[in-house]
């Protein structure tokens, strides 16, 4: 028997309550607890849209390419949400090659500015070297 919609609309209410607090309490966790969260919640998404199909299949055809619409509408949505994930995943990666690239600069500057120095002070060394040269020589 079919609930009246005003207690399936309670029980909407409080299923969006509780994914409120699912995701303030995810905030919280460790990684791990947060993918053991995601995989009860993606377990439940679909016993509910196992729910809907058995419930389309009982209503007949005529919701069923509604159910169709609906369904193709939900993979392009999640398609949307996998792209967005991967762009985000490539930003990162850039990022963090950019970030190593800039570090392997800074330390490329830091060992030709050693390196000038050295020379510095090989030409220093060599030029003491001639000058007490010149001074044995000349005593």
């Amino acid at each position: 028997m079919v609930k009246p919609l005003s207690e399936q609309l309670t029980d909407m209410s409080a299923r969006a309550k509780k994914a409120e607090d699912n995701i303030a309490a995810a905030k919280k966790e460790t990684q791990e607890k947060v993918a053991a969260r995601r995989e009860q919640v993606r377990a439940s998404a679909a016993a509910a849209a196992d729910k809907v199909n058995q419930d389309i299949q009982s209503a007949g055809d005529a919701v069923a390419g509604q159910f169709n619409g609906l369904k193709s509408k939900i993979s392009s949505d999640i398609e949307r949400l996998k792209m967005k994930r991967a762009e985000r995943q490539h930003d990162r990666a850039v990022a963090r090659a950019q970030d190593k690239a800039d570090r392997a600069s800074t330390e490329a500057t830091i060992a030709i500015d050693v390196a000038l120095a050295s020379i510095d002070d090989a030409q220093l060394a060599v030029l003491d070297a001639v000058i007490a040269d010149f001074e044995a020589r000349a005593t």
